[in-house]
């Protein structure tokens, strides 16, 4: 009885104007009957009142490719079966079809383009000519990626996908250089046509046809890969060429029982696919295609994961009681610490990329910190957690290097649902605008580099936006002020102006929701940051305070070890040893400080000298004054790095950086006295990174006023030189 309800109140749908979305609520995915596919079908392609376009048809055969099409039609129709009678019909309408879409669109029809294969099902209908037209037409222009040829973007978007559900599958791919273009080329030529049978894909195309998705090919091609993970794994031995045919035929094994489950596994996964990622893709790959405008490029081609638009990443924390399964996103701020502590999302763990090079051990036990604390945060229902990574760095180019190193040493142990924010930090502050003094947590104006385009350092291009004098001016008034304004100001979304409408009202909605929340957020940080912080530099520590313990432990150096007591007027005595997080704490202030003197030419002893000179290298190398010279790098607190020369004098030690657009000159960076030098250190792990460390003594303490950090090949050569001669000078 329920049956033949649903069936009634299809028909009767169908004869008044329904739209697809009430056919979907009809069905529920229901098989349809063979005698409502067609008007189904029509309603969801939205060709049901469609004239005939056939009729400016002239008949005339005449394209370049004509044999060839007229082949292919042919030879497709002969493996059909038909009767004699029937074929000449079929081979008739098929060519007559094709040839007048590759006229009206002007387009060039090629041999294994997909075209005939999806024209498969259509016929089958048995439906004149006009109408098997039309619907071929919009299947093509709604369903078929645009650009499906090798190296598409369209194959991109799909290794993306896989690399972001199953990355050790998709490395195994890889490794065997086998890309998708390589496997599923038809799949989403045809919408598996050219794989399936017959009643699957009629089967398949109902429920894909009232999900209205384009994108769904795409998941029901992941699918196609997880369903066979395990058999792909165990031929990771076989040749390529075998995979990939293994690879080709996986859709034949799928059963028209099988389909119902099959496109709701794919829906799954599509939930548990960052949403940003398919919208902005959407134009791009689907729409009209003709032969006069060719896809557009996109960057997932260059994309090292999934991209995520930052509208979704905010709107994703402001969620409220979100659905299971839907995504939650763990973010991840990889800038450096001065960036970091400048303005933050609340919302956001720091992991400094920095680290990564410079303190490979620390940088491993930030990560196992960063993953206990995302499982703490999952578990407390934390609108901070998320099973979803999403990495974040500053939105410029020389300094996203190093986060993309960190994201692909996750992605090298295979971790699941990892994504990287489109734009970096300089979206987000573009984002709230106004807000963000509402929104972002520790937001300095004057120091943060976006807000203040003048404290753009180390050469870095990324741009200060429209919102700059809106920030320091937010920054001047109350915290109190600044919220009760938030309420009243419209809004822009990143790119595009809206005016009061629902659109606009969403966004504002949004930035309200993760005030409220960074608000909430922020009470608890103190304590959150002092246990993370704790558990980050000692793990293994028994009680607080105490130093780490073990195997692998580090001892920190305390005042009784220093090699002597340094009082007031008696010259520093240097002393050579490895680098500490304390120091890097206490001194990274006097590095960034002494950074910026430079570029401004403040600092006291560069006015002293020509500090900032332009030189050449090769005649300044060969000075009277100059006992050795060292090629290096500097290298920044921000891991920038630049090509250099250090230079040793009998009473100074002079570097000179080489000039981007001129090889053979150099700017002078550093002019120092040896007996301005009380430290010099190498870090644990990289020998060759030689930190100098310069300052005064005080009573019985060392006071670091600057520092230089280079990376120095055969560095001990360069430290025993320079520690001679200060010994000379004590």
């Amino acid at each position: 009885m329920e049956d033949g309800l649903w069936l009634i109140e299809l028909e009767s749908a169908l004869q008044d104007d329904c739209t697809v979305d009430d056919i979907y609520a009809i069905c529920h995915g229901k098989a349809l009957p063979e005698a409502l596919r067609l008007d189904v079908w029509q309603v969801c392609l939205g060709v049901r009142n469609k004239t005939d376009q056939l009729a400016q048809f002239n008949e005339i055969y005449d394209l370049p490719f004509q044999a060839q099409l007229r082949s292919d039609c042919e030879d497709f129709v002969n493996k059909l079966g038909n009767e004699d009678e029937d074929k000449v019909s079929v081979v008739c309408d098929l060519e007559s079809i094709l040839t007048f879409y590759c006229k009206n669109r002007n387009l060039v029809y090629e041999a294994n383009n997909g075209w005939v294969e999806l024209m498969l099902p259509l016929l089958s209908l048995k439906l004149i000519r006009s109408d098997t037209y039309n619907l071929f037409e919009a299947i093509r222009d709604t369903y078929i990626p645009k650009g499906c040829t090798k190296n598409g973007t369209v194959f991109n978007v799909f290794r993306l996908l896989l690399l972001y559900h199953d990355p050790e599958l998709c490395t195994i791919l890889d490794t065997k250089r086998i890309t998708p273009d390589c496997y599923a080329m038809g799949w989403f030529q045809t919408l598996f046509a050219s794989t399936c049978t017959l009643p699957v894909v009629l089967s398949m195309w109902d429920l894909y046809f009232q999900q209205s998705d384009p994108f769904l090919v795409f998941f029901l091609s992941l699918i196609v890969l997880i369903n066979q993970r395990d058999q792909i794994l165990a031929m990771k031995s076989s040749t390529k060429e075998d995979l990939i045919s293994f690879l080709v035929n996986m859709p034949c094994n799928i059963e028209a029982d099988d389909v119902l489950d099959f496109c709701s596994l794919a829906q799954y996964y599509s939930v548990k696919t960052p949403a940003s990622f398919k919208r902005d893709l959407l134009q791009v790959l689907f729409g009209a295609q003709r032969g006069n405008s060719k896809p557009e490029g996109s960057v997932v081609s260059q994309a090292l994961c999934l991209p995520v638009s930052v509208n979704e990443l905010i709107e994703n924390a402001s969620i409220q009681n979100p659905h299971p399964e839907a995504v939650r996103f763990f973010l991840v701020d990889c800038r450096p610490a001065e960036q970091y502590n400048s303005g933050h999302l609340s919302t956001a763990f720091h992991l400094d990329s920095n680290l990564m090079l410079q303190e490979p051990e620390a940088f491993q036990t930030a990560v196992q910190g960063l993953l206990r604390s995302q499982r703490n945060a999952i578990d407390a229902n934390s609108n901070a957690g998320g099973e979803h990574l999403c990495f974040l760095g500053s939105g410029r180019l020389e300094e996203d290097q190093y986060t993309h190193m960190v994201v692909a040493s996750f992605l090298q142990k295979n971790t699941k649902y990892v994504s990287l924010l489109t734009g970096g930090y300089e979206a987000i502050h573009e984002y709230f605008g106004e807000s963000m003094v509402d929104c972002l947590e520790d937001h300095d104006p004057l120091k943060c580099l976006l807000c203040n385009k003048d404290q753009l350092r180390y050469g870095g291009k990324g741009g200060a936006n429209n919102n700059n004098q809106k920030a320091l001016n937010s920054g001047a008034n109350s915290a109190s002020s600044s919220a009760t304004n938030s309420l009243k100001r419209g809004n822009q979304r990143s790119g595009h102006s809206t005016n009061n409408n629902g659109t606009a009202g969403d966004r504002k909605s949004t930035i309200d929701l993760f005030s409220k929340l960074s608000l909430a957020m922020k009470t608890k940080s103190a304590e959150v940051k002092e246990k993370l912080i704790d558990y980050i530099s000692n793990p293994n520590a028994t009680e607080p305070g105490s130093s780490r313990t073990g195997n692998g432990s580090e001892k920190h150096v305390s005042r009784n070890d220093r090699n002597g007591k340094r009082y007031r007027n008696v010259p520093p005595v240097f002393s050579i040893g490895e680098d500490h997080e304390e120091d890097d704490e206490l001194n990274s202030a006097a590095s960034e400080s002494s950074s910026v003197a430079r570029g401004a030419k403040t600092n006291s002893q560069q006015q002293s000298d020509p500090a900032e000179e332009i030189v050449s290298i090769q005649s300044f190398l060969k000075g009277p004054d100059v006992i050795r010279h060292f090629k290096c790098q500097e290298v920044h607190l921000n891991g920038y790095m630049y090509d250099s020369y250090l230079l040793v004098t009998a009473t100074h030690m002079i570097v000179l950086r080489e000039l981007e657009t001129r090889r053979d000159r150099a700017r002078i960076i550093v002019r120092r006295l040896l007996q301005s030098i009380v430290k010099i250190t190498a870090k644990k792990r990289h020998r060759d990174l030689i930190t100098f460390k310069y300052g005064y003594p005080e009573e019985e303490n060392l006071v670091i006023t600057d520092m230089d950090r280079f990376l120095i090949p055969n560095a001990s050569e360069v430290t025993d030189l320079i520690s001679r001669h200060i010994i000379k000078q004590t």
